[in-house]
């Protein structure tokens, strides 16, 4: 199992995902036409280069959000979480362009017992999302219903 059980969370621990991706013109059109968002920003080159900031598309915060949450599993929540339970404080402090890599870090922000669930535990992680220039592209805080370590 490569997730943890609630109790090996610790308040304060820091993952650093090994796990970076490169993110593709065809990861951000697939995400945009799956989602039914046919934003200009995403999928209008000649839009993108003459009337907007960027001057190119920009990745759809859908894909960001996904990545960054998605990277984490493996390290985190991998065959032990029972559901997530909502994703708060969802930002994109800058935009993440076609050929940009990201790279993700958790933090577990908080435990707490599950009063409805005893066999479970809630942890709420920040996810952070970084390009190859260090530069924060996303961050948000998911709240997560954990299994607990199995009894022997």
């Amino acid at each position: 199992m490569a997730g943890l059980y609630f109790e090996e969370f610790e308040v304060g621990q820091v993952f650093r995902h090994a796990i970076r991706r490169t993110i593709t013109e065809a990861d951000n059109v697939l995400i945009s036409t799956l989602t039914h968002n046919p934003a200009a920003l995403h999928l209008d080159e000649e839009y993108c280069r003459t009337q907007t900031e960027f001057g190119q598309r920009i990745v759809n915060s859908c894909l960001t959000l996904s990545m960054m949450v998605g990277i984490s599993v493996n390290d985190t929540t991998l065959g032990t979480t029972v559901a997530n339970l909502g994703w708060d404080e969802v930002r994109f402090p800058a935009p993440l362009f076609h050929g940009d890599t990201i790279r993700v870090e958790t933090e577990v922000l908080e435990l707490r017992e599950s009063r409805s669930r005893p066999a479970n535990g809630i942890v709420v992680f920040e996810h952070r999302a970084f390009n190859q220039s260090d530069q924060m592209v996303g961050i948000c805080k998911r709240t997560a219903l954990m299994h607990r370590k199995p009894k022997t």
